[in-house]
């Protein structure tokens, strides 16, 4: 997870923090889930995918080749795709 990500979620309520959370550990298992929505390509060919929790979003990146997802970003959906 990213710095910006994980200040995002220091700053929340322990239980929205664990619900996100618990969402989140769910990428591991399966990366691309049906309610994933592809957002763009980043400069590095890496895909940027977005995954809705309630009123939040997380913006993660999946890395093909090496099997890893980042999550970049997470916030409330006014504000997430700013700084896309």
């Amino acid at each position: 997870m990213s710095q910006r990500a994980t200040e995002f979620l220091d700053k929340l309520d322990m239980h929205l923090r664990e619900r996100i959370e618990k969402r989140l550990k769910k990428l591991a298992e399966v990366p691309i889930p049906s309610d994933a929505k592809f957002i763009t390509r980043d400069k590095d060919g890496e895909s940027v995918f977005r995954c809705r929790i309630g009123d939040y979003r997380a913006l993660y990146k999946v890395t093909e080749k090496q099997k890893i997802v980042l999550v970049t970003k997470i916030d409330k959906r006014p504000r997430i795709y700013d700084t896309l």
